[in-house]
């Protein structure tokens, strides 16, 4: 897939941050993996965010992370989700988020949410083992949207006991396709700085789309 990056020189959204397309930030590796870089830049923190040229509608989305969350600070969040610039469904968000959101001692570290997260029932934590590499998805329909996450690189878990969590989303706020795109973001809550003051990489291993046509 095409992917451009984002950038700013303002503080913008998420979490009013500065964004960076240098390859410091934000690169693909030899085996086509993506890197993502929160980084002290002469005491200015970049974030990174790509952002996918196509629009791909209902069907499913799959993240494959390569990196454990244990290599997250407290203050970074890692975002898997499509998210529109129309304001219509919330923006049509639908979110993988991994991240503690400023509270070490929580023992959740992701979330699945479909905006806007402050309606009743539009969010579930959840924990996820820290040294796994686990894949997130979500299966977006017309009347529902089915969310799983995995502790294995494999499409369908060979193994019930991969499955970390899986969360049907059912209410009436089901988001309908128009314009959102796929993103995958690393960035700092609230601007604050990592708490261990050190950059943070994550590694995306793949990602993948599969229409509804195709389930």
């Amino acid at each position: 897939y095409a992917w451009r990056v984002k950038s700013s020189e303002k503080r913008v959204g998420p979490g009013g941050n500065f964004f960076s397309d240098s390859r410091t930030n934000v690169w693909v590796d030899d085996a086509g993996k993506l890197h993502l870089k929160v980084s002290n830049d002469d005491g200015k923190w970049r974030c990174a965010e790509v952002i996918a040229e196509k629009s791909f509608g209902f069907g499913t989305y799959r993240f494959y992370l390569s990196t454990p969350l244990s290599k997250l600070d407290p203050n970074i969040t890692l975002g898997l989700f499509t998210w529109s610039d129309a304001i219509s469904y919330a923006h049509r968000e639908i979110d993988v988020e991994c991240g503690k959101w400023g509270k070490i001692s929580d023992t959740n570290n992701a979330q699945f949410v479909v905006q806007p997260y402050q309606s009743k029932g539009h969010l579930l934590r959840y924990p996820v083992p820290e040294n796994s590499g686990a894949a997130y998805s979500f299966l977006w329909q017309s009347n529902n949207i089915q969310f799983r996450c995995v502790e294995s690189h494999d499409a369908e878990p060979v193994n019930t006991n991969a499955v970390v969590k899986e969360w049907s989303f059912t209410e009436k706020a089901i988001p309908q396709p128009g314009g959102e795109n796929a993103r995958i973001n690393l960035w700092l809550c609230a601007g604050r700085a990592p708490r261990d003051t050190n950059d943070t990489e994550i590694v995306i291993a793949k990602f993948e789309f599969l229409p509804l046509d195709l389930q």
